[in-house]
């Protein structure tokens, strides 16, 4: 529980059942978002729930059951593999229904990992978290239509709402980025710093307008703010070397992760959404548009559901630096009109489709029949 869309999924899950009087629990191996998960009401039973060691996961089996059973669990929910195959067989065991959030579009790279990822797609329902993951599990592990419920995750409206981010929290979160004194305006790349979330792709981006700027006698008038941490895996050092090896060193910025984005957003002229993988719902391309922001998104995976292009932000061919470029150009050069226009559509959108207490009601939804198909 570091960080990321399935972690907070699973507090917005648990929000929802505690604010109606039910009780909420989450076994998990830990992280920064227990306090968060702890401060709702949620009950946290510490378990090394993310092991891959099969010897782990079998004592984790008996470890659930006994939860299950002391606790009085009604429903098990899995929202990533290691943790589905223990929670499987502890739901099995006891009696207890199985539901899975199908959360991203998994690697088969390797032998057997179709069958390790196939546990995803064994709730009773699988809840999918786009249109575009739903044809993925479908064609890779055969679920009917019946046994398939679409949940597209969202932003909260409430908090990710410029009119609702004060003055004081982005002067307070631009201060710690150094970001006050520095009028040009911010390009943005919230995410995990990893090989698939596109920082590199954003940095030769960067390097390509730094280079057309300059063939035109013009200056680079913007600066680059990557949000996000490696969790200790050392990309950040290789993104740098990339960053000083293009000579764009005083044009980029790596900030680390954010406790803030709502703040984080508002500070942002345009945000970018560059995996070069296709994202399987991609929440930062929401948020941005709750906030107003004009968002680039490449496009392919669940961008092609949240993002319209030209209306409410830009898409461009994944992994084309060059394409980047030139739509990052096009979003700083918009007038005030355009800009609210786009800002204002955007918000539309993800208030009519993509909001967390859409997603909220429609997942109780599904637990309320399950409980109901019991009785």
């Amino acid at each position: 529980m570091k960080s990321g869309g399935v972690e907070r999924g699973a507090i917005e899950i648990a929000q929802a059942l505690i604010d109606r009087g039910d009780r909420a629990l989450i076994a998990s191996r830990g992280g920064r978002m227990v306090a968060q998960f702890r401060r709702i009401g949620g009950e946290f039973h510490e378990l090394d729930m993310a092991t891959k060691s099969p010897i782990v996961m079998y004592r984790n089996v008996a470890r659930l059951r006994t939860l299950i059973r002391e606790e009085g669990v009604d429903i098990v929910h899995a929202r990533s593999r290691a943790p589905a195959w223990s929670g499987y067989y502890a739901a099995r065991a006891e009696g207890v229904p199985f539901v899975t959030t199908y959360h991203g579009v998994y690697n088969e790279d390797f032998p057997f990992k179709r069958h390790y990822n196939a546990i995803m797609a064994r709730g009773a329902p699988t809840i999918a978290i786009s249109e575009h993951v739903a044809r993925i599990v479908q064609e890779r592990h055969g679920l009917g239509p019946d046994q398939i419920e679409i949940i597209p995750r969202g932003a909260d409206i409430r908090t990710f709402d410029e009119e609702a981010v004060s003055t004081e929290r982005t002067l307070s979160l631009g201060n710690a980025w150094g970001v006050i004194e520095d009028s040009r305006p911010i390009v943005m790349l919230p995410g995990r710093l990893t090989g698939w979330k596109g920082q590199t792709t954003l940095i030769a981006a960067a390097a390509e307008l730094l280079s057309r700027k300059k063939s035109l006698g013009e200056h680079l008038d913007c600066q680059f703010v990557l949000v996000g941490d490696d969790h200790g895996s050392g990309f950040q050092r290789k993104l740098e070397a990339q960053i000083a090896a293009a000579g764009l060193t005083g044009y980029f910025r790596l900030v680390g992760h954010c406790a803030d984005m709502e703040a984080a957003y508002k500070l942002a002229a345009v945000v970018v959404s560059a995996s070069t993988e296709p994202e399987a719902f991609g929440r930062v391309a929401v948020e941005a548009q709750a906030m107003g922001r004009p968002i680039i998104a490449s496009a392919h995976g669940g961008s092609l559901e949240t993002v319209e292009d030209q209306k409410t932000g830009y898409l461009y061919p994944p992994q084309d630096p060059k394409a980047l470029a030139e739509v990052i150009d096009a979003a700083l050069s918009l007038d005030p009109s355009a800009r609210a226009h786009m800002g204002m559509a955007g918000r539309a959108r993800v208030r009519s489709r993509f909001t967390v207490e859409a997603m909220q009601r429609s997942t109780l939804a599904v637990y309320d029949r399950i409980m109901e198909a019991r009785r």
